[in-house]
């Protein structure tokens, strides 16, 4: 049987994976930004023409495309968060305290973004693993009882964390769709 990795290089190794990801998040939001940019200016464009359906449908796209900015952006928070806990464990008992919520982040991120960035599914389950195999090597070698109920509250607050700063990103990065385009928009799936 092989010995187990000690924790510390198995952090280690859980947080380039993090950092990687983040990379690749990274150019995932700067693609976005670029489709965005296309896309409204494509929306300005029908609007000068006065061709409203095309604005209509580009406007549609529009709003799906920043809700997959939204969800990359928040993703990519949380994950730089986790990052820098990571680098602030200095003993057994921190592990535990870290890593619990860490995980519980990574799981319910796996499964918003997998159906959006499937190539990033694998990975985030890759993490996902190390860091659990981290925690139960450190519940073997310290004896230490998880709290998950706390873990789980301290989750949530790092997503809601991510999700407020996502927000503020978002509003600041994107210029606003034009209300009539939205308006006629709802109109049209009222009556659809």
């Amino acid at each position: 049987m092989n010995a187990p990795r000690p924790l510390k290089s198995q952090i280690e190794q859980a947080d380039r994976q993090i950092r990687v990801l983040i990379s690749q998040l990274d150019a995932t939001v700067n693609r976005i930004k670029q489709r965005d940019s296309t896309i409204f200016k494509s929306v300005v464009s029908a609007l000068a023409r006065h061709d409203t359906q095309h604005a209509a449908v580009f406007a549609n796209e529009l709003t799906e495309v920043r809700k997959m900015g939204k969800m990359v952006t928040q993703a990519q928070l949380a994950l730089e968060q986790i990052s820098l806990r990571l680098g602030t464990i200095t003993d057994l008992g921190e592990i535990a305290n870290t890593l619990a919520p860490a995980v519980s982040v990574i799981r319910s991120m796996k499964e918003t973004l997998g159906t959006a960035l499937p190539q990033a599914d694998s990975e985030i389950g890759e993490i996902s693993d190390l860091l659990s195999s981290v925690l139960i090597d450190a519940g073997a070698t310290g004896g230490l009882s998880l709290n998950f109920d706390a873990a789980n509250e301290d989750a949530q607050k790092v997503l809601e964390e991510a999700a407020a700063v996502a927000e503020r990103k978002m509003r600041e990065s994107f210029p606003e769709i034009p209300v009539g385009i939205l308006a006629e928009r709802q109109q049209e799936d009222l009556s659809a």
